[in-house]
């Protein structure tokens, strides 16, 4: 047993927290493998959605400071240990939090594009309980994701909420039964890998996190979408998007960003 199990088919990668004796606790080992994983699942053509979820009834829940202490005079230690971090990835990343997510099991499912979660399970970004202060880029995915005001309370109080409140915050497009979670982000992950374009899916992902992250402004945006246009028009998936909606087929894509990709400006 590892403690991250990774399953590929039908263009979906299934990345599962595995240590559900320890409710899928955060050790550095794991988050070594969720890293190795993400660059391989991204440099593969053959993966087009990636779901990342955990063993058993827990998502994370939080860091193992029995196994695992955190040891700030390493010269190793930092606080985002997920490298390259979900967002920074071309493929599309689903967090299926099908249980409790706290501290750092939240901060890394907040770094996902889309979050399924379970509407019963608890989360907190806790560490402000704990003496120290959130970790995995939360003071700038939280405020990107459901606003200042939010990431201000969730921060400076490290307050538990469970997934009806997640959904209300802003913090997930969905919460569900336990139970169901996983088969939704799953089935969320297939209609992308089959009906959306690679490239325009990397593109598109790319621009949404950098519009805050480098400060677009509406302008800057409007000029960026038009030069991703001219990128894309004329190319073989425009054609074959088009082709399958009046041929009333699934596409056949054959963009690849991994060979193919260029930065956006």
């Amino acid at each position: 047993m590892t403690d991250l199990e990774v399953d590929v088919a039908d263009g979906v990668a299934i990345l599962t927290l595995n240590r559900p004796e320890q409710r899928n606790a955060y050790t550095r080992a794991m988050g070594e493998a969720l890293s190795a994983a993400y660059r391989a699942c991204d440099e593969d053509d053959g993966v087009r959605a990636i779901v990342l979820t955990g063993a058993g009834d827990a998502f994370c829940a939080g860091a193992d400071l029995v196994a695992d202490p955190f040891d700030a005079t390493d010269g190793a230690f930092t606080a985002s240990p997920i490298d390259p971090a979900a967002f920074n990835l071309r493929t599309p990343v689903i967090a299926a939090v099908n249980g409790h997510a706290i501290g750092i099991g939240l901060t890394i499912a907040l770094q996902a594009d889309m979050r399924i979660m379970a509407a019963d399970a608890k989360y907190a970004v806790a560490q402000a309980r704990r003496g120290v202060i959130g970790d995995c880029t939360s003071h700038w995915t939280l405020p990107h994701i459901a606003g200042v005001s939010v990431a201000a309370e969730l921060l400076l109080t490290g307050r538990t909420f469970d997934g009806h409140e997640a959904v209300t915050l802003g913090l997930a497009s969905k919460c569900l039964p336990a139970g169901e979670v996983l088969d939704h982000a799953v089935a969320l992950a297939t209609d992308i890998a089959v009906n959306v374009a690679p490239m325009s899916a990397a593109l598109s992902k790319r621009l949404l996190w950098d519009t805050v992250s480098r400060g677009y402004s509406p302008r800057e945006v409007a000029e960026l979408e038009t030069e991703l246009h001219h990128r894309l028009l004329g190319g073989p998936d425009a054609a074959e998007g088009v082709a399958a909606f009046r041929e009333r087929r699934a596409p056949r894509w054959t963009g690849s960003p991994a060979r193919d990709w260029e930065p956006l400006p």
